[in-house]
């Protein structure tokens, strides 16, 4: 028995000396003279830090209120594509560099009399062949997938970096506006000038809004009307190219899409004012020429050019989309390729591994670029900008008839038309 106001003692069991003691009710008096005991703090759970105080003026700990600071997404991803395509290199280079030892050896021990390893050497050849022909479609797709990268800069980004005062013109005067092309009045350096460009978005709202970028009829009517306000002012025309192909859809056919793209053509063969076609991006098909037929084209190191996507050649060819690498590498786009075809006149350098990653740079080279072009231009008469320009595009491409012994040589298309039938046209 215990005296009714002695604390209760546990009776049989030893009590650590440092245990805490048990929880007090809200009604509980503790003795005159005596503290209550402190809490103690709770032990961390195993596997997790202590927590600190947050010291404003410790950069060690962080405020509650704040989260702490973390590398940014893209960041994260750009550092870990760059990391997979040097590794992918690294492989490939030590894959190459093996064989090319062996090789060497090879063709050393073959010197020995006796020795025959002609079957070994060409098969040593024939792998290096294959693995330069991979490393070739690879750098192709590769570039296929920078061309088409959400955050690459688009037509607006470039007119706001690179044109002063820019005023947008909307509608085609005849039934609708296409927000898939953009165009309008501003200034390059002090001088007007009238910007025609595809506009794609990079969220699904902005793609929704712009259609991906493919133009509708109303979008190349729309760059027809502005086309002659930049004739009947005198004012050199700048267009971006950036689109996978003008909008195949039902509606646009009953539009008269075909119509459209073939009268925008005419309508910039005929301009004789300076023309500069920059393309920025991807550059699918018709759609794509239809702003292309300038005095100068030029293109950014990372941007593609070409009659069709590679997933569109190769569902036609071989009636699959997985053999779009191997139809990219077929339809030579890259910027380069282009520039030894005579396709294009010049290569806009940009930043490493695509002009997203450094937009402010790249603009800096494209209005270099332009600015060139236009001192070029500006030098040739108005007649003869427009005689020149139509001969630069007659003269893309061969053709040949037939095989055999019978069949034609290779001609290019220039020279069988004449002056007189250019004129005419």
């Amino acid at each position: 028995m215990s005296d009714a106001g002695a604390p209760d003692v546990t009776e049989g069991r030893d009590v650590e000396p440092d245990a805490e003691p048990a929880a007090q009710s809200a009604g509980t008096v503790w003795p005159a003279g005596s503290t209550p005991p402190a809490p103690r703090a709770p032990e961390p759970e195993p596997g997790l830090a202590p927590e600190t105080a947050y010291d404003p003026y410790d950069p060690g700990t962080v405020d509650e209120g704040e989260a702490p600071e973390s590398e940014p997404e893209a960041t994260r991803a750009t550092a870990q594509e760059e990391a997979e395509e040097e590794a992918a290199e690294a492989e490939a280079d030590a894959r190459a560099g093996w064989l090319h030892g062996r090789l060497e050896e090879l063709r050393r021990l073959s010197r020995i009399p006796g020795v025959h390893l002609s079957e070994e050497i060409n098969h040593v050849t024939g792998r290096l062949k294959k693995l330069r022909h991979e490393k070739r479609r690879h750098d192709t797709w590769i570039t296929v997938g920078i061309a088409r990268h959400k955050d690459r800069p688009r037509t607006r980004d470039y007119i706001g970096r690179i044109i002063e005062g820019f005023e947008e013109l909307k509608g085609d005067r005849l039934r609708a506006d296409d927000p898939a092309i953009v165009g309008g009045l501003g200034w390059f350096e002090g001088r007007a000038v009238v910007v025609v460009g595809h506009q794609k978005g990079r969220d699904l709202n902005e793609q929704t809004e712009v259609n991906f970028g493919m133009a509708r009829p109303e979008g190349y009517r729309k760059a027809q009307r502005l086309f002659a306000l930049a004739e009947r002012l005198r004012l050199p025309v700048l267009t971006f190219v950036d689109t996978p192909g003008a909008y195949p859809g039902v509606a646009a056919e009953e539009g008269g899409q075909a119509r459209a793209i073939a009268e925008t053509m005419l309508a910039m063969a005929r301009l004789t004012v300076p023309v500069v076609a920059t393309v920025i991006g991807e550059g699918g098909s018709g759609g794509a020429l239809a702003l292309a037929v300038a005095d100068r084209v030029l293109m950014q190191e990372n941007a593609v050019y070409s009659v069709i996507s590679p997933e569109g050649c190769a569902a036609i060819l071989w009636r699959d989309r997985e053999f779009a690498p191997q139809a990219a590498e077929a339809l030579r786009p890259t910027a380069s390729q282009l520039l030894e075809l005579g396709v294009i006149e010049r290569v806009v350098p940009e930043a490493r591994m695509g002009a997203h990653h450094n937009p402010d740079w790249s603009a800096v080279q494209v209005r270099e670029a332009i600015r060139e072009a236009l001192t070029e231009l500006d030098a040739l008469a108005p007649a003869e900008r427009k005689a020149l320009r139509r001969q630069r595009f007659r003269k893309l491409g061969v053709f040949s008839e037939g095989g055999g012994p019978f069949a034609l040589p290779a001609t290019p298309f220039g020279p069988s038309m004449t002056t007189a039938s250019i004129d005419r046209i």
